[in-house]
């Protein structure tokens, strides 16, 4: 299982990264992730760290799709690939129903059949072929003009079996956020599986972005693991499918059951590798190690403390 690390802070200025980029790359982390920001465009950041001299395999995840329409979404992955050179995933997703409607006047009545148009869309047009879609929610006629770079893997966020299905029939990698060892085990990884049997494909690939932190003297792990997140409908029926005890009046309680639920993980390098073992017996391909809640709390140099210890010490 491959190791991987995502920026721990919603970025106000790009030197910010710069310490987190230095530990992943130095560590051989397999790639960077960016997840969806509403402050410095993601894309952005990893020009500005291409010119530093970094060169990092970029993952973008989960990008909203309300946001850009899926020729600027391929554009961009295409041209983070060929500034960095070096490979490219980029994630995109539905994002919740509320964003949805605030962008297009009302939510995706099929978010299914979205996310199929988009990422039809995108992969035509990074496989260079012309692309003529009349869809529901996105389409297009055109293609990109021809340009060489690395390759680039066009990924679908995941929660749930329906949009895991989907993800085995269209997506080169299934991106999950929040969702335990033994949901992925017993849900996503079959529903993987289903889709890419029904469409005669290969099975993509799964990433995992897991919350954690190393247990240190005056940590609270319930106060680390809080997340936004846990408001939206969505990640708290997944959690609640995964078995997880989500109570949406009193987010304090919820945050210490994706600890005691190891949905937030906590330990020394040892016990947290101990711990993702339940991730490698699920298939997880990537795992993406999240140290949000530190960065948050302690700062993105704690964070980064956090994650030189944690890529030492993990078996990859």
């Amino acid at each position: 299982m491959e190791l991987s690390v995502i920026t721990p802070v919603v970025p106000t200025r790009p030197e910010r990264l710069v310490r987190i980029a230095a530990v992943a790359e130095r560590t051989r982390s397999g790639r960077l992730w960016c997840g969806q920001s509403m402050t410095l465009e993601q894309h952005h950041l990893y020009a500005y760290l291409t010119g530093l001299g970094f060169r990092i395999e970029a993952g973008l995840g989960v990008s909203l799709m309300p946001f850009r329409h899926p020729l600027q979404g391929a554009l961009e992955a295409r041209s983070i690939a060929a500034t960095t050179g070096r490979p490219v995933i980029a994630g995109f997703g539905p994002g919740a129903t509320a964003l949805q409607a605030s962008m297009h006047g009302e939510p995706y009545a099929r978010p299914l059949r979205a996310a199929r148009e988009y990422l039809t869309v995108v992969r035509t047009l990074l496989d260079g072929r012309p692309c003529r879609q009349e869809g529901d929610y996105f389409s297009f006629t055109g293609e990109l003009m021809p340009m060489p770079t690395p390759r680039i893997d066009v990924g679908l966020g995941v929660l749930r079996p329906g949009m895991a299905r989907l993800a085995g029939e269209v997506a080169d990698v299934a991106i999950t956020w929040l969702a335990p060892a033994p949901y992925l085990h017993d849900v996503v990884r079959p529903a993987l599986e289903e889709g890419a049997q029904r469409a005669g494909r290969p099975v993509p690939k799964l990433v995992a972005v897991v919350p954690m932190a190393l247990d240190r003297p005056d940590r609270d792990p319930a106060v680390l693991a809080r997340t936004p997140h846990l408001r939206f409908p969505h990640y708290q029926d997944m959690l609640r499918r995964a078995g997880v005890d989500v109570n949406g009046e009193d987010p304090d309680a919820t945050a210490a059951a994706l600890v005691d639920g190891d949905v937030f993980l906590v330990g020394d390098p040892s016990a947290l590798d101990k711990k993702l073992d339940a991730h490698r017996a699920a298939g997880v391909d990537e795992l993406v190690v999240n140290l949000a809640g530190v960065a948050m709390h302690e700062g993105p140099t704690a964070a980064a403390a956090d994650l030189e210890e944690i890529l030492a010490g993990v078996d990859r």
